[in-house]
Formats: structure tokens, C-alpha cells, sequence
């Protein structure tokens, strides 16, 4: 069954690549093929914001249990989110080279992800500046649990409370409105959904690495 699973997500995930560049039309008003990339860079924001949601809510997890388990979720969530936000980065950098000439023009968007990218990296740096298992997985948690007001506010809050962006209107934009053609819509929330079950798979795979590892080494301290 999770061999069968497996083989769906890649081939949903295949389908969305083809509909981003052969069922898909071009966007008005982009430049040459450039509003294709927004089929990859919108889903792996999104996965980024659920991944460090998804940390925050292990690390209540285990404020409430004391379970290490729950410590190494969030711990592997947020190094995927760490990795789905640099590929939105990139992404959203190509996009912008395209569009307006230059890679980075600290579009309110694009400072906002930055701050994300740092403060999610400072959870790991963290992290690694405590010894003690008991309090890092504490204190980390905590760091976490603030997240949950950080990401909203910069991934969604931020953006659209500044007059001045250089972005387009998002998909339900400040109107309230869905302002997209059709078939690029389906695609859009076809390779989000697929992103997602995507990181959902690399969690659970990464929490058994990390496990693994964790047994390892307790192993390797007994002998």
C-alpha cells in the first residue's frame, strides 16, 4: 500500500510538471515563459509556511509530554521548511531576474522570507549551542511555538498590509477574489497538493533518520 503511494504522489507530481508547461497558458502581462516557475514557486512557499507550522505544533506537542519524538518532528520539520523556503528564494529570484531586471529588489515579499529563512535558521544554530537533550528540546520547543505567530505574520500579515510590492495579485487576492484563469488555477492547487503530500513523506522520512541516528549513538555509548 505505501509502495502504491509513493508511486501516485510521483506520478501526480509528474502530471502537475506537464500541466505547468503544456496544459497551463501563459499568464498575461508576464514576461516570455516566466509565470510557469509560479507553479513551483508558490507551492514550495506554501510548503515552507506548513512545514514551520508543523513544528510549532510538535513543539506543543512536547511542552505538553515530554516526548523526544515529538522534539525530533519539529526539529525535522524545520529543516524541510528551511529547504522549501531557499527553493521558493530561488525560485522567486529567477522569477524576479525575469520580471524586473534583477534578482532581489527587497520586494516586501521577498525581505519577508528572508526574516523567515534567519529566524528559522537561528532555531537550529540553537539548537546546536545546547548539550543538554532535556534543555535543548525545551528551549527549542518554545523558539518553535513563537513561530506560530512569526510565519502567519510574515508570510501573510506583512505582505499585505504594505501599500508598495512589485507582486502580482496572490491567487485569492486583497479583493477577495480568485483572479486566475482556469486551467492555471488547477494546476496551481493540483502541484500545492502534491508539494504537500511531498513534504509530509520527506517528515516522516527524516523523523526516521533521526531516530536512527539517535539509536546509534546511544549504542555506540553503551559499548
Amino acid at each position: 500500500m505505501k509502495t502504491l503511494l509513493r508511486w501516485s504522489l510521483w506520478l501526480w507530481i509528474a502530471l502537475c510538471i506537464v500541466g505547468a508547461f503544456l496544459y497551463a497558458p501563459l499568464a498575461e502581462g508576464f514576461v516570455g515563459q516566466s509565470s510557469r516557475i509560479l507553479f513551483f514557486h508558490v507551492p514550495m512557499a506554501w510548503c515552507s509556511f506548513v512545514a514551520f507550522i508543523t513544528a510549532g505544533v510538535h513543539a506543543i506537542r512536547y511542552l505538553a509530554r515530554r516526548d523526544p519524538a515529538q522534539d525530533r518532528a519539529a526539529e525535522a520539520a524545520v529543516q524541510l521548511g528551511l529547504l522549501f523556503c531557499v527553493l521558493a528564494t530561488v525560485t522567486g529570484a529567477i522569477w524576479a531576474r525575469v520580471m524586473w531586471g534583477a534578482y532581489w529588489n527587497w520586494d516586501p515579499r521577498q525581505a519577508s522570507i528572508v526574516i523567515v529563512l534567519v529566524f528559522y535558521a537561528a532555531y537550529l544554530v540553537l539548537r546546536d549551542a545546547i548539550e543538554d537533550p532535556s534543555t535543548r528540546a525545551r528551549l527549542a520547543s518554545v523558539y518553535a511555538v513563537l513561530g506560530l505567530v512569526v510565519s502567519p505574520f510574515f508570510f501573510f500579515v506583512l505582505p499585505r498590509i504594505v501599500e508598495f510590492t512589485l507582486h502580482p495579485d496572490s491567487v485569492i487576492n486583497q479583493r477577495g477574489s480568485v483572479d486566475m484563469e482556469s486551467r492555471m488555477l488547477q494546476v496551481l492547487l493540483a502541484a500545492t497538493v502534491g508539494f504537500t503530500a511531498l513534504f509530509f513523506w520527506l517528515h516522516r522520512l527524516q523523523i526516521r533518520i533521526s531516530t536512527l541516528r539517535m539509536h546509534r549513538e546511544s549504542e555506540e555509548l553503551v559499548s
